[in-house]
C-alpha cells in the first residue's frame, strides 16, 4: 500500500472537511446576512439554497477525488474500470443528492448529475 497515496487521501479528506466547514462559516453565513443577493422565483432564498448546495459540491468532488486515491493506494496495479465507475457513479451520486436536496427540487442539474451517475457506474462495469 501507498504511504504518499493515503497521505494524499488524509489530505483531500481533510480539505473537504475543512472547506465545508470554514466555507459556512465564514463567508456563506456573512453573505447571507446581505441584503442585496438576487432574487430568483420571487425570494433570495433559491439563491441561498443555490449557493449554499455549490459550496459544498466542491467538498463532493474532492471527496470523490479521494476515493479514487485511495482505491489506487490500496491496488498493486491500474485500478480497474469497475472500480473508476462505482467511484464515479457514487460521487455524481452524491452530488444529484445534495443538489435535489439542496434546491427542493428547483435547481435543475440534480437530473443531470443522476445522469452522470447512472451512466458512469453502467458504463464502466
Amino acid at each position: 500500500m501507498s504511504l504518499s497515496l493515503l497521505l494524499a487521501t488524509v489530505l483531500v479528506f481533510s480539505l473537504g472537511v475543512a472547506h465545508s466547514y470554514l466555507g459556512e462559516r465564514y463567508i456563506l453565513i456573512r453573505l447571507f446576512r446581505r441584503a442585496d443577493l438576487p432574487e430568483l422565483f420571487g425570494s433570495d432564498l433559491f439563491t441561498r439554497r443555490t449557493l449554499r448546495f455549490a459550496w459544498h459540491l466542491t467538498t463532493v468532488a474532492w471527496w470523490g477525488c479521494g476515493v479514487l486515491i485511495f482505491m489506487a493506494a490500496r491496488s498493486a496495479g491500474p485500478v480497474s474500470r469497475a472500480t473508476l465507475g462505482g467511484a464515479l457513479g457514487g460521487t455524481f451520486l452524491v452530488s444529484a443528492l445534495v443538489t435535489l436536496v439542496g434546491s427542493r427540487g428547483r435547481h435543475l442539474a440534480w437530473p443531470v448529475f443522476l445522469a452522470i451517475a447512472a451512466a458512469s457506474w453502467f458504463g464502466l462495469r
